[in-house]
């Protein structure tokens, strides 16, 4: 393409990075922790970082600095489920297309197509980073949002010249990676959590477990519907006829949260009635800190999932980190913590009673957990992360050169 050749050579420590989702901070999910672990590691790293994403919120800025990263904000005109319609998204990234030396888009996303095209014809390397595929809730619209964005997905990884994958096994299940095993690069995904005092990770435990109830079995996640928090209800209804102090705490945003609204509405009563037993405990949305304690206090993870909309479970990282087993549903990639880490159990996926036997299998045998927690930071470093992307944007640069 003509773009070739307006190519501009830029060094390691000088590059201009355009970061593209459809979310970023304040939202949370394990995209948006992503996104900002390594937009911070680049930054970091003495590069310039600009974050283009969605005013999904009226009251966001449209643009400004969040620790040394560049945001801005297209406003949403409407919203199809969890889809976003941003008309003046395209202009926006023209001009940061122009402004930078390579993008980065995290997939799924409606308009990261757009962005890819651009990276081509204006010779930019382009780097997707695929975290899953996407299943919307039930509904025509939806369905059809679903087909719209399958289609742009598979538009962005056409013309982008590198995909990343958090695992081999999640690429080579995936029906749209599966299309592009060529391009596919296995990278690790970014996970760091703070070092905290022993003081709070004390009060944090007087606060949510004055009695001493164990076992605790956590689940770090948004209430939604691809998480599978009935598995954990119907694991934790059996648990508890042998050990009637067993608790399950809910670390994630829980109410109001988008496309989500009925399924909150199906599962909370039976939740209520945990709740008045003392077995459920909401903790809501934690910061990186309440986080750390979170792990400490609890006695395992579980990971339920139900689909490929999860293809690995940071959390999974940050539990193991803290010394904590995992459970995690039989998913490609899902799976993969437990198998190359060894550290917990891998359950058929939906089924409450085998998640309930793994969880009485961790309680009886707490001694066989034995995990690595310093390899596992320095494996999972943004610091490490980020270097990865940097050799790949220079190897993208190096084959365009010799293309013109």
């Amino acid at each position: 393409m003509n773009g070739r050749k307006e190519i501009k050579s830029f060094s390691h420590r000088e590059m201009k990075i355009l970061v593209a989702l459809t979310y970023y901070r304040p939202h949370t999910s394990g995209l948006t922790i992503y996104a900002e672990r390594l937009a911070k590691a680049f930054v970091a790293h003495g590069h310039q970082v600009t974050i283009l994403t969605s005013q999904y919120e009226k009251h966001l800025p449209r643009e400004e600095y969040l620790e040394g990263v560049r945001v801005v904000r297209a406003p949403v005109f409407f919203r199809i489920s969890k889809g976003v319609v941003m008309p003046t998204f395209g202009f926006l990234a023209t001009k940061l297309v122009l402004e930078s030396d390579v993008i980065q888009l995290h997939l799924p996303q409606l308009d990261a197509a757009g962005l890819a095209i651009r990276g081509r014809i204006f010779g930019k390397p382009t780097v997707i980073t695929y975290h899953c595929d996407l299943q919307m809730p039930n509904g025509f619209l939806s369905w059809m949002a679903n087909q719209g964005i399958n289609l742009m997905n598979y538009l962005a990884c056409l013309f982008t010249h590198r995909i990343i994958a958090y695992t081999e096994d999640y690429a080579s299940h995936s029906k749209l990676l599966i299309r592009f095993s060529k391009k596919i690069k296995i990278i690790n995904p970014p996970v760091e959590l703070p070092t905290i005092p022993e003081k709070n990770v004390s009060q944090f435990i007087k606060n949510h477990n004055p009695l001493d109830r164990h076992p605790i079995i956590g689940m770090a996640a948004r209430f939604a519907t691809e998480k599978g928090v009935e598995v954990l209800l119907g694991a934790l209804e059996e648990v508890i006829t042998d050990f009637p102090n067993a608790q399950a705490w809910f670390a994630g945003p829980y109410k109001n949260i988008i496309g989500e609204e009925k399924y909150y509405e199906k599962l909370i009563p039976r939740i209520s009635s945990l709740e008045k037993n003392g077995n459920w405990n909401f903790l809501g949305l934690l910061n990186p800190d309440q986080m750390v304690a979170f792990y400490k206090a609890i006695d395992m993870l579980v990971i339920p999932s139900l689909n490929s909309t999860e293809s690995f479970g940071l959390v999974q990282i940050e539990a193991m980190m803290n010394g904590k087993p995992t459970i995690a549903s039989d998913l490609p990639g899902v799976r993969q913590p437990v198998l190359k880490h060894h550290s917990g159990k891998i359950i058929p996926i939906g089924n409450s009673t085998a998640l309930a036997d793994a969880i009485r299998d961790i309680i009886l045998k707490q001694e066989d957990w034995q995990i690595n927690m310093k390899d596992l930071k320095r494996i999972y470093s943004p610091n490490t992360v980020s270097a990865e992307y940097e050799k790949l944007f220079l190897e993208i640069q190096k084959e365009m050169e010799l293309q013109i």
